[in-house]
């Protein structure tokens, strides 16, 4: 057995320290990042009830005009888009910043869902949809018919 010391120390030689300094999957999936990670898509409860589906979502910080909710093709789809800017003007500074959020979701609707009936409110940074229920019509049973 040998010992071998290694340096941490980059040579220009060697390209590892580039692409441990560029290598940004790596960069922002470290555990340290994590903490400061913004979910991309927001937390969702689908609850069902004997009349409804009633599915929120967690989406705060949004008004109610920032919402677009539609049903194409027997999907539900629910975007939102915000851009905010804010200035700061300081006697020795200027400080301008930008935050945009969005984000879509869609969900598949069943076949016992009215298209028609569907309700949606914000309040408390949480969007509450109450999806209505529609009676199915009865499949006619198999009836057999026997050859005389």
């Amino acid at each position: 057995m040998t010992l071998v010391k290694k340096t941490n120390f980059p040579f220009f030689r060697n390209e590892k320290w580039m692409t441990d300094f560029f290598d940004t999957d790596r960069f922002f999936d470290a555990d340290w990042m994590k903490p400061f990670a913004v979910p991309t898509l927001p937390a969702v409860n689908i609850i069902e009830e004997p009349k409804e589906f009633i599915i929120e979502l967690a989406v705060p910080g949004l008004n109610k005009k920032d919402f677009h909710i539609e049903v194409t093709n027997g999907m539900l789809n629910i975007s939102a888009e915000k851009e905010l800017e804010n200035e700061e003007i300081e006697k020795n500074y200027t400080r301008k910043e930008y935050n945009f959020t969005q984000f879509k979701r869609s969900f598949t609707l069943p076949e016992n869902v009215s298209d028609e009936k569907i309700k949606a409110h914000y309040e408390d940074g949480i969007l509450k949809l109450q999806v209505a229920k529609k009676e199915l019509t009865q499949v006619p049973q198999k009836k057999e018919i026997k050859v005389a």
